[in-house]
């Protein structure tokens, strides 16, 4: 994270404020959330800015999955476009959901709470998309999940001197 913030200020800083750079790193896959506190903390950015544009960035994407990700993949598929990576995503789909018969909103809160590689609010659409989870109640699951997310990475990022090679203050 310290390359992109330093690449960040090296060129894009002059011009993108930090706020709206949080919220572009925070869309990225896999990164999300946590990445993007992460570099909102390299960037000195309060602790109320790092959470409110780490949430924006890492909701922007969640509608579009939750609500078209099962026609993207189809089109994908029909014009062999990406098959394999398509299918790859709809297999860690499947093994991340194990178990999700029961207690589906409860999986999904802390599948995207709890901030570990794999999981996040992407995959966590992913996965209500593809076993079509009542998109309202897969919504609330994902946003509470995302503060959960934001308060782990929150203690990590800016209370835990030097965790990510920065001292607080």
């Amino acid at each position: 994270m310290e390359a992109l913030v330093q690449w960040y200020e090296a060129g894009l800083g002059t011009w993108l404020p930090r706020q709206i750079f949080v919220s572009l790193v925070s869309m990225v896959p896999l990164v999300e959330l946590r990445g993007g506190i992460i570099v909102a903390r390299l960037l000195n950015l309060p602790l109320w800015q790092g959470n409110l544009f780490s949430i924006i960035g890492n909701i922007i994407p969640i509608p579009f999955i939750l609500l078209f990700i099962k026609k993207i993949f189809a089109f994908m598929k029909a014009k062999r476009i990406c098959v394999r990576f398509v299918e790859w995503l709809e297999r860690r789909a499947e093994k991340k959901s194990k178990g999700k018969e029961r207690g589906f909103f409860v999986f999904l809160l802390l599948f995207v709470g709890i901030p570990i590689p794999g999981t996040g609010a992407w995959m966590g659409s992913l996965i209500a998309a593809l076993y079509e989870f009542d998109i309202k109640k897969a919504s609330l699951a994902i946003f509470l999940g995302l503060l959960m997310a934001t308060a782990i990475m929150d203690t990590l990022a800016y209370f835990v001197p030097g965790l990510f090679g920065f001292t607080v203050g």
